[in-house]
């Protein structure tokens, strides 16, 4: 496994170049120059845009610009940001840990409440149970995260003020900036990131469950006479899980990327919202940053996928 490991460490690094490359000249694409800012100030001179330019390395040909960005990358240098010529690598640092905190709640929400509600629906095919949790998982994977997320605020924020509308932390009052404030402002925007990732592997676990049911080694082990919580959760369900980890674990770097739209609902201090002013602002040297980290993200999540599988089948060898 070591050897596997190690393989695919080394095989990821000609892939992230290849992505880099890729990400780098899509972005040089885009519509919009990354200096607009300055060139509506009409106090800015031609001679101050052009030290800019020179400044970020703009006047230098598309592939001298990703030769440079790359050596920076090697060498811990991300470059600045256009917007606020600060280094890039240090606004993305500050922004992780919200949105680390946020994907992580509503990835543990959604894994958490999918996998048992899916066995218990594939248990109890049919049954009453089943027929409600059917149509709310379909409803979840249908509704808009934006138009779902102004629902709550209205009910919860507005109507009924149990809960902050917007913000990680309170501005001002006692607790404010505690572990516990910050826990008030996670309830609403964790639910609106979990929604449709719960409503997708809730489907995806009962599915999957339902055919292992039918699996002959199921029978088998009912006819041994095994207890059925036994056949159900120890044969069954460790069977079923393997399919889904490919699915959980390359939905981390969706739900990553996936943010964007919450935090920008919730005015979340995250990388989504980082990544969505860069956008309007054209930073490329932000927007690169951030989607070179949803590409390591990709990569990690399918290692990790692959190590999950020999966890849960010990016939599985790499």
């Amino acid at each position: 496994m070591l050897k596997y490991i190690g393989k695919r460490i080394l095989q990821a690094i000609p892939m992230l170049l290849a992505v880099s490359i890729i990400i780098f000249a899509l972005i040089q694409a885009m519509p919009g120059d990354p200096l607009d800012m300055y060139l509506e100030n009409p106090n800015a001179s031609p001679e101050a845009i052009e030290r800019i330019k020179e400044a970020h390395g703009l006047n230098d040909p598309i592939h001298i610009q990703y030769l440079h960005w790359l050596q920076g990358v090697l060498t811990g240098d991300w470059g600045v940001s256009i917007m606020t010529r600060r280094p890039v690598l240090g606004l993305i640092g500050e922004r992780v840990l919200p949105t680390l905190q946020l994907t992580g709640t509503s990835f543990l929400i959604a894994l958490i409440i999918a996998v048992p509600i899916g066995v218990y629906c594939a248990i109890h095919k049919g049954k009453a149970f089943d027929n409600i949790a059917t149509p709310l998982t379909f409803f979840g994977i249908s509704m808009p995260s934006f138009w779902f997320g102004l629902i709550l605020q209205l009910i919860f924020a507005v109507g009924l003020g149990w809960l902050p509308s917007a913000g990680r932390t309170s501005i001002n009052g006692a607790g404010a900036g505690s572990a516990l404030d910050i826990a008030r402002h996670l309830i609403l925007p964790s639910i609106v990131l979990s929604l449709i990732y719960f409503a997708s592997w809730t489907r995806y676990t009962r599915t999957n469950f339902l055919e292992v049911l039918g699996q002959d080694f199921i029978r088998t082990a009912r006819a041994k006479g095994l207890h059925e919580r036994k056949v159900l959760f120890v044969h069954a369900l460790r069977n079923a899980l393997i399919p889904m980890v490919t699915v959980i674990m390359l939905d981390i770097p969706v739900i990553f990327s996936g943010a964007v739209i919450t935090e920008r609902v919730f005015a979340w201090p995250g990388m989504g919202t980082l990544f969505y002013d860069s956008i309007s602002k054209h930073d490329f040297p932000i927007l690169m940053g951030i989607l070179m980290v949803n590409a390591f993200l990709v990569i990690l999540a399918n290692l990790l996928a692959d190590i999950l599988y020999a966890v849960l089948d010990p016939r599985i060898k790499y």
